[in-house]
């Protein structure tokens, strides 16, 4: 069989360790795992099983075509999906038993609707300073009575009431957190009883203890990037569960001067060995990064030479004897000596999240455990 000319390899069990440390991290009767953005590029389904394997009690979708691909993959724990466009069609996902997150009277009444005779399961989402999603202040009367009003009469049951914290800072967290705790006691003047009251996600799980209430959101934890400035994985007891790499397709011996990759922004500044690996930025490999991305070959780190091209980088290895189909690693897990996700989103001026979830559907998923 021939090899992938680019995977991303997903380590199974570093999720499933990751949920395990933080569920136990968190200490909260409920763990939601979010896998939105087909689970953050690592494989929604591949990512869902690996947390639920490891303790998460429920899943987080952004929108309902991701929860349907979970159901259609067999997965039948909770699922609760909760950003949706102008006359989303709820009944599809509330027919496979679906948990809604909803910020409108409109969508309440919808979902209502739409629910056939099993009530729809929702989660009221409340603004609390974030500026986006979520019902404002003032709305908040008026959709708690109505919710109230649609749970009497049997069409709708509230489990959940959430909201999203922005992570600018403990202080500015804590404000948020102050007035989702207006919502919930407004919530409970409407004679709303929710189970599970959800605030934070793997910034505030880790570091602020008061915002992890019934349950924590976790995204980004549980693939084992850190969403903390000078805070790597290893430190918070995380393992990075991707592995981007590709085999070298040509080396080729140039003299001092030879231009790399388009615009020549990068010319040898010796006779040097350039490799060329078979990944660009229609792979998700940031353009951002050229002339700074860091690539380990035969154990020694190197940078992209010149521009990051669309299908296509080049790596200047100097002296270092390598050959094609040598493995060429963009990042994966730094205790193994890899670049991580974090190396390259400081290369490209952005964040790990965006690195992980932008790689392309043509890198391969090869999943190990």
């Amino acid at each position: 069989m021939t090899a992938p000319t680019r995977e991303a390899v997903i380590d199974r069990g570093a999720i499933e360790h990751n949920v395990r440390t933080l569920r136990a991290a968190t200490g909260t009767r409920e763990f939601i795992a979010v896998v939105k953005a087909d689970g953050y590029g690592h494989g929604a389904v591949t990512a869902a099983r690996a947390a639920l394997a490891g303790g998460a009690t429920r899943l987080g979708v952004a929108d309902l075509a991701e929860a349907l691909q979970l159901r259609a993959a067999g997965i039948d724990r909770p699922v609760v999906a909760w950003l949706h466009g102008p006359g989303a069609d709820f009944a599809p996902a509330l027919a496979e038993g679906i948990e809604l997150g909803l910020a409108t009277v409109d969508q309440l009444r919808r979902a209502a609707a739409q629910a056939g005779e099993r009530a729809a399961v929702v989660h009221l989402k409340f603004e609390t300073g974030l500026g986006r999603g979520g019902a404002a202040p003032a709305d908040w009367t008026a959709l708690l009575d109505e919710a109230a009003r649609l749970e009497r009469e049997g069409r709708i049951r509230v489990d959940g009431l959430f909201s999203h914290l922005s992570g600018a800072s403990r202080d500015d967290d804590l404000a948020q957190l102050r007035v989702f705790e207006d919502a919930i006691a407004g919530a409970a003047r409407a004679g709303l009883a929710p189970r599970i009251r959800h605030l934070a996600a793997t910034g505030a799980a880790i570091d602020i203890p008061e915002t992890r209430l019934d349950a924590v959101r976790v995204g980004l934890g549980i693939y084992g990037l850190s969403p903390f400035e000078g805070r790597s994985s290893a430190s918070l007891g995380l393992r990075p569960a991707m592995t981007l790499r590709a085999p070298i397709a040509a080396v080729r011996r140039v003299r001092e001067g030879h231009g790399a990759s388009y615009g020549y922004t990068y010319r040898a500044p010796r006779d040097t060995t350039f490799a060329l690996v078979p990944l660009g930025y229609a792979d998700g490999v940031p353009r951002q990064a050229s002339n700074a991305g860091p690539v380990r070959i035969r154990g020694r780190r190197f940078r992209v030479a010149g521009r990051v091209a669309m299908d296509q980088l080049i790596v200047d290895v100097g002296d270092t004897a390598v050959e094609v189909g040598d493995q060429a690693v963009l990042f994966g897990d730094p205790v193994t000596g890899a670049p991580s996700a974090t190396d390259w989103a400081d290369a490209a001026g952005t964040i790990n999240y965006e690195i992980v979830t932008r790689i392309g559907a043509r890198v391969t998923r090869t999943v190990t455990s």
